[in-house]
């Protein structure tokens, strides 16, 4: 009966492996991942990583029995759908954050021109939702504007700063002073926001333009306009711009200086001048108003200027006046006036020389730019030498463009 009975149990018992074996999943044996796979550094020698593990999704096998009868097609279809749905999704979720990282705020201001007097006036009312740039997630913000083409510390104004605000509101208004009627068909208004910062770098938020062509005389135009930043140009394609500028620069100056034409008057500035010629007294009152966006010559980019006044033909000492010295400035207000003693009838034989110098220190002056007056003149010279003959006991000013004129003769090399 033992013997019987081991038989039996012979029968029943399974080897280990085959114990193993019973729940084993069918399939293709893949190899085991070793930590070396994971960490290179492990191998002596230079191993490429293993292929990346593709995970198979097993679906269920359909006999046919698919409601209404829908076939295989129009199952992959209705598959795809979501697919397609989804990935849209997600490009909609990623256009929303690009605005709002994009979103700098707005700008409201406001512009008049003043055709009679030649001014520029810009009313800086408020900026709103102004994107945060300090660590608090506020900013301390400010305007800067410029006049473009051309733009340099001459023509560049400035707001106060506000502090710790995104929604500063300044109600400040800013004048360029010399601003003619071919400014306003050629020029372009910046207005660029800015964080300050003491101890670092100043910020740049966003700027908006402003074509001047836009504005009619006399008429103030609100603008509210979105900030935005312009992308800069790789530094390679700048220096090939620049070296194409400075080889039509030359064949422009070649050009101009053969038609008799001075080239880059704008960068030299303007000067405002009042002429009057008293019959009471019999004289005449040269009046120097001010003067605008002049030429940088000293290192820290500004200038120290004042001007002298010459009637020629030279009547001695009473015929040289000079105004008084204006620091670091490129925009001086001088509002001086100076007397020559001078019957009428000489007048259309004389000339009135005016220059603009920058006062340097145990150096000789710079000259910066200078003008002439009087009969030999053109344009708008001649005419407002006229204007002040003919109308006596009138002043009448006019702003005119400084040139090379008055310059001093450079002596000739040895």
């Amino acid at each position: 009966e033992r013997g019987r009975k081991r038989e039996r149990c012979r029968d029943y018992l399974i080897s280990m492996q085959e114990h193993f074996a019973i729940n084993v999943c069918p399939g293709p044996i893949m190899p085991i991942p070793q930590i070396s796979d994971f960490f290179p550094r492990f191998h002596d020698f230079p191993m490429t990583p293993p292929p990346p593990r593709e995970k198979k999704i097993l679906k269920e096998p359909d006999f046919g029995l698919n409601n209404g009868g829908e076939t295989d097609g129009e199952n992959k279809e209705k598959e795809r759908k979501p697919t397609e749905v989804d990935r849209g999704e997600r490009q909609e979720g990623a256009d929303s954050d690009d605005d709002d990282e994009t979103y700098l705020g707005t700008l409201e201001f406001t512009l008049l021109f003043d055709h009679e007097n030649n001014c520029l006036h810009c009313t800086i009312h408020k900026a709103k939702g102004l994107k945060a740039m300090d660590s608090n997630g506020l900013a301390d913000p400010y305007v800067k504007l410029h006049l473009l083409p051309g733009a340099s510390k001459a023509n560049k104004l400035r707001t106060k700063t506000l502090k710790n605000t995104l929604n500063p509101v300044w109600s400040e208004t800013l004048m360029y002073h010399g601003i003619t009627a071919i400014d306003m068909t050629t020029k372009t208004l910046r207005l660029c926001v800015c964080d300050m910062d003491r101890l670092g770098r100043n910020e740049f938020i966003g700027e908006v333009r402003v074509a001047l062509k836009k504005l009619s005389k006399g008429e103030s135009k609100r603008f509210k306009m979105g900030l935005e930043r312009i992308t800069q140009v790789c530094s390679v394609c700048v220096c090939m711009r620049e070296r194409e500028r400075e080889s039509v620069c030359v064949y422009i100056n070649k050009e101009t200086v053969e038609q008799g034409t001075p080239v880059a008057e704008e960068e030299r500035g303007r000067i405002l001048v009042s002429l009057c010629y008293s019959p009471e007294k019999s004289c005449l009152l040269v009046g120097i108003v001010r003067c605008a966006h002049l030429a940088a010559m000293d290192s820290n980019g500004y200038s120290d200027p004042f001007v002298k006044i010459v009637l020629q033909p030279d009547m001695g000492k009473k015929s040289k006046y000079k105004t008084t010295v204006k620091k670091k400035t490129l925009n001086p207000e001088f509002n001086e006036e100076f007397v020559y003693e001078v019957p009428h009838d000489q007048l259309a034989k004389k000339t009135l020389e005016i220059s603009v110098w920058d006062y340097d220190l145990g150096m000789s002056n710079d000259f910066i730019g200078g003008v002439e007056l009087g009969i030999n003149a053109k344009g708008v010279r001649l005419k407002h030498w006229f204007e002040c003959l003919k109308h006596i006991g009138k002043k009448v000013e006019y702003w005119h463009t400084l040139t090379q004129q008055g310059a001093p003769l450079e002596a000739p090399p040895q």
